[in-house]
């Protein structure tokens, strides 16, 4: 399972790394002097209604336009190597962005922009610190918006079956949009560092064990050459 090991001792590392050196808290303090000590880019155009809004309705289209192409590829005898890879590239998306929903309502952090230290009413409580009576529920760990492009990550796996010259190219459509919602999420401060390298995390699990659940180990490891395998029932 390199291509699950792999990836995440690296994520490990780093999220060790941005959590025991302060990253999250000096990159966030650098993005808050950076827009003159207030969260300027919250409600802007580019951050809040482009990369937020549209960027969120554009993941939701772009699922339902795969659904689409799997029931056409239901009933076409023709698509029939697509079904597979299809359902696969559904439910990834599916599973990967409701666990990182669901959990960051039972994590019960706060965004940056909740704290004292940015502009706030509340104070910093980690993980498993116990937050005061009387103090609402924080729902920001980890990143949910990052969640809507990093899912897209199991196209890697998609292509690796049906077009495996291009599969790296659908792990940068997945990472590329990941970042940019990201990025304009922390831009916002709606989330800190480690909370995007988490949704990373779990979303690129998701891809991989879902994976292996629909195929057997030995397409995934023939899928990283440069012929094609198929999509097998």
């Amino acid at each position: 399972m390199t291509h699950l090991a792999l990836p995440l001792g690296v994520l490990a590392l780093l999220i060790t790394a941005v959590n025991l050196g302060g990253w999250d808290g000096e990159w966030a303090d650098r993005l808050y002097a950076w827009q003159g000590h207030r969260w300027a880019l919250r409600d802007a155009f580019l951050t809040e209604t482009m990369a937020h809004r549209a960027g969120h309705a554009l993941s939701v289209l772009g699922w339902c336009a795969v659904a689409v192409a799997w029931m056409v590829s239901m009933r076409r005898e023709g698509l029939h190597a697509w079904r597979k890879p299809l359902a696969y590239l559904l439910l990834s998306v599916l599973v990967a962005t409701t666990l990182v929903g669901f959990t960051k309502h039972w994590t019960n952090m706060d965004c940056p922009w909740d704290l004292a230290r940015y502009g706030g009413t509340r104070p910093f409580i980690g993980l498993l610190g116990t937050r005061p009576v009387g103090l609402g529920r924080g729902i920001c760990f980890p990143a949910g918006h990052a969640s809507s492009g990093y899912a897209w990550m199991a196209l890697y796996y998609l292509l690796a079956v049906l077009r495996p010259r291009w599969r790296w190219t659908g792990l940068g459509v997945g990472l590329g949009i990941g970042l940019l919602f990201g990025i304009s999420q922390q831009l916002r401060g709606a989330h800190f560092l480690s909370h995007d390298l988490w949704t990373l995390m779990i979303c690129w699990t998701v891809a991989t064990l879902l994976f292996k659940a629909f195929w057997p180990v030995a397409i995934l490891y023939r899928s990283t050459g440069v012929e094609p395998v198929g999509a097998r029932a």
